[in-house]
């Protein structure tokens, strides 16, 4: 009876196993038989068109019921269909209701990705099926990831680079959009150091540190004007943060961000020395400098028969126009003696008394590149007194205005000469040589006539343009010495002209004077340099006068 009952156990275990494995076998399906993959660019542009194609092979033998696939976009990305939803499904009868084997789909899904350079957006996708006779539904995953390699807005923070402590001062935020995508609710945000003390700002924001552009279309911008004041300690240095974003799919993605540091300052026989009129002058190469050396007994005994020797030193003095009044010189010679015979202060100097001699030198302006950070030293002598005097030399900076049709940089189609009412496009040109400083804070401005636009082609991509004012400008920062010397440095940019009526048969101007600043490191004086205006005479005289 034993042996029965266990031999009917080990039956039903037999048959229960088998059933399962049954069961098993009808449910397995192996994943490897279906591929799904997302092609997509692996970089892209902030406002760039990105296309993800989704695709689903069937490599098995059995067919896959009730397809469905989910596409996820990017976060921050806005799809180019009209709906801004970011996850897209793909039903069934849109794949004929099955994935049949050895078939193939694909689906397609466009978008436009926003964020800053160097970051990553992925894009997900998930089908899901049922192979045919198995109950259980599949599923299979797969993502893309794109960088974003290039963000086509400038945005910049104007700031000095040096701030009296306690004193009003202003900054600006310079924004230009290269975009071909209009972008909208667009937000510049500004972080303010410890210390900061907001007054007002050109426009008003939204908040003090907030402002909200409706629309910002490709080749438009503007410039945010930040008044306020910053306390401290001397010699500390702050730190002003600035961010542009935008809104997309109702959250906020920023697009650029900007820092800048700044530097807080502070508002006893004796000679002294002016340099045409001033202690502290700072000499621009060409000038004609006028020395005046004063001296006085601030002790209680009498000086005679004293000499006074002035010795100088320094690669920019034209040391053959030296022309001083009773001191003694040869030619070729840094150095001028006075003596006694001459200059009666010297002969006698009574206890606070003064006494003063004078001569004049020129400054070269050979345009030497090897020469950086010029200056000019004298050291003087009065009996055993002695004080060396130093100055400074402001860099030479040209600039230049070009106007080019057919060029290599963006192969502007002109026509020359331009005709009434009919468009012409015209690359502009700025050229910099800075020969011997270098130059910070530096930027470029004109104006551009009602008749001319930015077209948006620019290189490199440091341009921006104020609507209001019509205003252009280059924010280049620092300028290295001797930078357009041997190979140019510039911008080009592409004008649009259009004549009127007004300029038939005359030179029309294509762009105001251009106006250089910038603060010479090496001086710490801020420099000014201007061309004159840009007009299509530059074409000669038969292509540059307008024609009907």
């Amino acid at each position: 009876m034993r042996n029965k009952l266990l031999a009917l156990i080990i039956l039903l275990f037999l048959v229960l196993a088998g059933m399962s494995f049954w069961y098993w076998q009808r449910n397995t399906y192996s994943k490897e038989n279906v591929k799904v993959e997302i092609i997509g660019p692996e970089t892209a542009d902030v406002g760039e068109e990105v296309k993800y194609i989704v695709k689903i092979k069937n490599n098995g033998t059995v067919r896959l019921e009730d397809p469905r696939l989910v596409f996820e976009f990017p976060n921050f990305s806005l799809p180019v269909e009209e709906t801004n939803l970011l996850r897209r499904t793909i039903e069934k009868d849109q794949f004929d209701g099955a994935v049949y084997p050895g078939e193939e789909e694909s689906f397609e899904f466009r978008a436009y990705l926003f964020g800053e350079k160097k970051e990553a957006r992925e894009a997900k996708a998930t089908f899901y099926a049922r192979p045919k006779d198995i109950t259980a539904t599949y599923y299979w995953s797969t993502s893309c990831i794109t960088i974003i390699d290039n963000v086509p807005l400038s945005f910049e923070l104007d700031l000095p680079s040096e701030i009296e402590a306690g004193k009003k001062f202003e900054f600006s935020l310079n924004y230009f959009s290269s975009i071909d995508l209009p972008l909208t609710d667009v937000r510049i945000k500004v972080e303010y150091p410890s210390g900061f003390q907001f007054v007002e700002s050109e426009p008003k924001g939204l908040s003090d540190n907030e402002w909200l552009v409706s629309v910002l279309n490709k080749a438009e911008g503007g410039r945010i004007i930040i008044r306020g004041m910053l306390s401290g300690e001397t010699g500390q240095e702050k730190t002003f943060k600035a961010e542009v974003g935008m809104a997309v799919s109702n959250k906020y993605v920023a697009l650029k961000k900007v820092a800048k540091r700044v530097l807080l300052t502070e508002p006893a026989l004796y000679i002294d020395q002016t340099i045409n009129g001033k202690r502290d002058y700072i000499a621009n190469p060409g000038d004609i400098l006028h020395y005046q050396i004063t001296f006085k007994n601030i002790g209680d005994r009498p000086f005679q028969d004293l000499f006074l020797v002035v010795k100088l030193k320094g690669d920019l003095l034209d040391l053959s126009s030296i022309k001083a009044p009773d001191g003694d010189f040869g030619p070729g010679d840094n150095t001028i003696i006075w003596d006694a015979n001459k200059v009666s202060s010297l002969k006698f100097l009574e206890p606070g008394e003064e006494g003063e001699v004078e001569f004049w030198i020129n400054l070269k302006e050979d345009q030497d590149a090897g020469i950086k950070n010029p200056k000019i030293e004298n050291e003087i002598r009065l009996a055993q007194a002695k004080r060396v005097f130093s100055i400074k030399i402001n860099s030479k900076v040209e600039l230049t205005q070009e106007a080019h049709i057919d060029d290599e940089i963006f192969g502007s189609e002109g026509p020359l000469p331009p005709k009434l009412n009919q468009e012409s496009l015209i690359t502009v040109i700025w050229k910099i040589k800075n020969y011997y400083n270098q130059l910070k804070d530096v930027k470029v401005k004109s104006v551009l006539p009602p008749e001319v636009s930015l077209t948006g082609q620019i290189e490199p991509q440091k341009l921006t343009f104020d609507p209001q004012t019509r205003e252009i400008l280059w924010e280049i920062g620092d300028l290295p010495a001797g930078a357009g010397i041997e190979e140019p440095y510039q911008i080009a940019f592409q004008i649009r002209f259009k004549p009127n009526q007004s300029q038939i048969d005359s030179f029309a101007t294509l762009i105001d004077k251009a106006t250089l600043t910038g603060i010479d490191q090496w001086t710490d004086q801020e420099l000014t340099i201007e061309t004159p205006a840009l007009t299509t005479e530059i074409f000669g005289e038969e292509q540059g006068k307008i024609t009907q």
